[in-house]
Formats: C-alpha cells, sequence, structure tokens
C-alpha cells in the first residue's frame, strides 16, 4: 500500500517539477535559488527515509537528487579517477548502512512474538 502511494505521489510531483526547472535558463538566478531549495529538500527527504530504513524511498530520492542536479548544474565535468573511487566508495558505505539498518528490523519483527 506504501509503495503504491509513494508511487502516485512521486508521480504527480516529477510533471511540476521538470516543468518548474525547465521554464529557466541555466544562468538564471531564480533557477540557482530554485534549485537549491529543491535540492535541500530532496535532501532533506533523503534523510528521513534512510533514518525510517525506507531504502527504497531513498533511492528513488537519491535518483530525483542527481537528475536535478543535473538539470541545474548542467553535465558535470569529468572526474578524475580517484574522485570516482571515492564517490562509489561513499556511495556503497551508505547502501551498507541501509542494509544493516534493514536487516536490524527484519531480526526485529521475526524475534517478536506473534
Amino acid at each position: 500500500m506504501k509503495r503504491c502511494v509513494l508511487a502516485v505521489a512521486l508521480a504527480l510531483a516529477m510533471p511540476a517539477f521538470a516543468q518548474s526547472t525547465q521554464s529557466a535558463q541555466p544562468g538564471d538566478p531564480a533557477q540557482g535559488a530554485s534549485c537549491q531549495a529543491e535540492e535541500a529538500a530532496l535532501e532533506r527527504d533523503i534523510d528521513l527515509a534512510r533514518s525510517r530504513g525506507q531504502m527504497l524511498r531513498r533511492r528513488q530520492l537519491a535518483e530525483a537528487l542527481a537528475a536535478l542536479r543535473t538539470r541545474c548544474h548542467g553535465a558535470e565535468p569529468a572526474q578524475s579517477r580517484a574522485a570516482r573511487i571515492d564517490k562509489l566508495e561513499h556511495d556503497i558505505r551508505l547502501l551498507r548502512a541501509d542494509l544493516e539498518h534493514a536487516e536490524e528490523q527484519l531480526r526485529e519483527l521475526k524475534n517478536e512474538r506473534p
């Protein structure tokens, strides 16, 4: 049920989100403020989803954040090999933490008495 609600909410939010980001030009200061506000909101939502153990929602929000950053900041400059490695290692640490949190919740749920 939660996934259905989430999917509907994301489906409704994305067209408005896309429209708001397409209306301004890349160098437009208004777009910069809008991008920063949307980026901050997505980061808060990601932290909230992570704290609640909602790994799927966190991943979807992270993808939306990456798309927002691409639209707002244009294509990122080519990263060095070391920077890409650092980013991937960071992503892996986050995913492992999410997995550990989910596994802990599963253990607790299995150990509860019916």
